[in-house]
Order: structure tokens, then sequence, then C-alpha cells
């Protein structure tokens, strides 16, 4: 798992050198893919089923401004100076996953979507540093929501972060609010993907007709940063970092 982890940094970080004015979401996909197939690992989003509608199309979800999780890459969707975009990944090596998101700022920011960037990014920090034995998944969540609530901003609830291992998504689900103490006790071995999906609005959301892609029901912004996770006898291990 920290080999799959160490990947999916190799893909962001060849992201994160792409992601300027004027380009696509589907240049952003047609980059990650090719690096995916260089290093030899497999993509752990294409594919995806979701009952009722088609399955995942590609290697990224590209969700832009009010867009919380899982937008689909476009050759149409052109990246705007001042646009946030929230570029979510996942890997397959030997069978193992990782799973890691970055939300991107598209030239120079605005004070309300560089502060809603900075608190997202700062309570993933602070809900890592609870991934020590013994702490509760409750702590986890509670670090999240006091940061991000307090600053003013909406945590969602419809979407958590989770276990990761031989699949993508195992129990537990680690949701990004909680009480103190509550929820199952952490463990050396664990692994989590702990995700911070936060809004400059109100919490809600709602998932489009394509059957994906989420968006805030106000409108506001929306971001995203996830780091898939060790429990560890030394503390928090982060494989994806």
């Amino acid at each position: 798992m920290r080999r799959s982890g160490g990947l999916l940094r190799q893909v962001h970080q060849v992201i994160s050198e792409a992601v300027k004015p004027g380009v696509t979401t589907m240049d952003l996909e047609e980059i990650a893919a090719a690096k995916i197939e260089s290093m030899g690992a497999k993509a752990a989003f294409k594919g995806v089923k979701n009952p009722g509608h088609s399955d995942f199309p590609a290697v990224l979800c590209t969700s832009v401004n009010n867009e919380v999780i899982h937008g689909i890459p476009s050759p149409k969707r052109i990246l705007n100076e001042g646009d946030i975009i929230s570029v979510d990944c996942g890997l397959i090596l030997d069978g193992y996953y990782s799973d890691s998101a970055v939300t991107y700022p598209v030239g120079r920011l605005g004070l309300g979507a560089r502060k809603l960037l900075d608190v997202t990014k700062a309570s993933l920090e602070q809900a890592i540093q609870e991934c020590q034995i013994g702490q509760s998944l409750g702590d986890i969540g509670a670090a999240v929501q006091d940061l991000c609530e307090g600053a003013g901003f909406g945590v969602v609830r419809e979407f958590v972060g989770h276990g990761i291992g031989k699949h993508m998504h195992e129990d537990p689900q680690v949701p990004n609010y909680g009480r103190r103490g509550k929820g199952a006790k952490l463990k050396a071995g664990m692994v989590l993907a702990i995700e911070p999906m936060i809004n400059a609005g109100s919490a809600e959301v709602k998932v489009l007709k394509d059957g994906w892609t989420a968006v805030t029901v106000d409108g506001s912004l929306s971001a995203h940063f996830e780091h898939t996770v060790a429990i560890t006898k030394d503390g928090p291990l982060v494989l994806t970092r």
C-alpha cells in the first residue's frame, strides 16, 4: 500500500504542474492516464459501477468550483483564472489500493476561495494527527468539523471517507463530523482514506442527472482533500504523501 500511495503521489505531481487557465479537465485526464500506464499501475475509478447509470468513464474525478466530488472529465470543461478544481484519483498496485484528492487553485484565487482551500487542507492535517492507536473515528470527524464549521463552512454529510486495502471502499466509514470518543477505536494496521469535503456555504449537496457529479445546492464553492493514512505504533503514516 505504501508503494501504491507513492505512485499516486507522482500522478498528483504531474497534475499539479498541468493545472492552469485554458486547460480542460480532459487534458488532465489524459496526462494522468498516461502517467498511470507508464508506472505499471491500474486506475481504480475507471469502470466503477453505479446501478441505473453508466460506469464511471475516467481515471480521474475532476470537480470544478461548486462540484463537490465525482465530476467527469470533459474536453468542453475549460479551466478559468480563479477557478478551483478537486482532482481525485485512485490506484491499484499488486492488488492494493490507494486514494488521494487535492483541490488545486487555477491561477490566482480570490480571498474567499483561498480561505476555503486553506481551512479544508488544514482540517485534513488535523484529522491525520488523530490517527493514533486508541483514538476513535469520532475524534477524526470532530477534528474536521470543529475547524471547518468554526470557520463558517459547511461539512458535507452525504459522502464520507472509508477504510481502504484490497478494495477501494472498506469498513469503517470515516465521517467528517462526529463526537470525540465515539465510534470504533483505531488499531495498528488499519488504513483509512480520510477526505474532508467542505462547502463555502451550506452543507447541502445533490447529485446531477449523470448519476455521478455531486454539487452544492446553493452553488457555493466546495473543496476536497484526501490522503490514505495507515495507523501504526509510531503514529499516523501518510501513504500518499
